[in-house]
């Protein structure tokens, strides 16, 4: 028979932070778990490294504002009462790092934090979250920002 609590089995989990309030509420949310399951979070930031320049480049503007994402995530975490891991990641392909840290770290949940973004008049949920969706070899959970009046 499975578990009544859909959240049980979440014990390591996995949260790209972009700086966003969804990522930030995302981090909180997965504190949250992992606190009431003794897991562990992990929180990572992406630098988007353009193909023009070694994957290693020092990117320092960059770096920096990655810090105080994973700051803001740290204290966003210490918000729930609870501790993470943060790094700094540089990548081609920010979805692709997402996977593949969510494998080498072993996660069984990812949550993502998505903004609500309309083009075109429709939802669109973005090249990172459409990847990790397709490509995660775990449970994904989307913490989607409420929608904002802008009228």
């Amino acid at each position: 028979m499975a578990s009544a609590d859909p959240t049980a089995g979440m014990k390591v989990i996995l949260v790209p932070a972009d700086g966003s309030r969804a990522s930030m509420r995302a981090v909180a949310l997965a504190c949250s778990i992992a606190r009431r399951n003794k897991g562990k979070v992990y929180v990572v930031h992406v630098i988007e490294v353009k193909r023009a320049l070694p994957l290693d480049a020092e990117l320092e503007p960059e770096a920096g504002e990655g810090e105080r994402i994973l700051l803001q995530a740290e204290k966003a975490a210490h918000e729930q009462g609870f501790e993470v891991q943060g790094e700094l990641l540089q990548a081609r392909d920010p979805g692709h790092a997402v996977v593949d840290e969510a494998v080498e770290r072993g996660v069984d949940t990812i949550i993502l934090g998505v903004d609500y973004k309309r083009a075109f008049g429709e939802f669109q949920l973005g090249r990172v979250p459409q990847y990790v969706l397709k490509n995660a070899p775990c449970l994904v959970w989307i913490c989607r920002q409420p929608v904002e009046e802008r009228e």
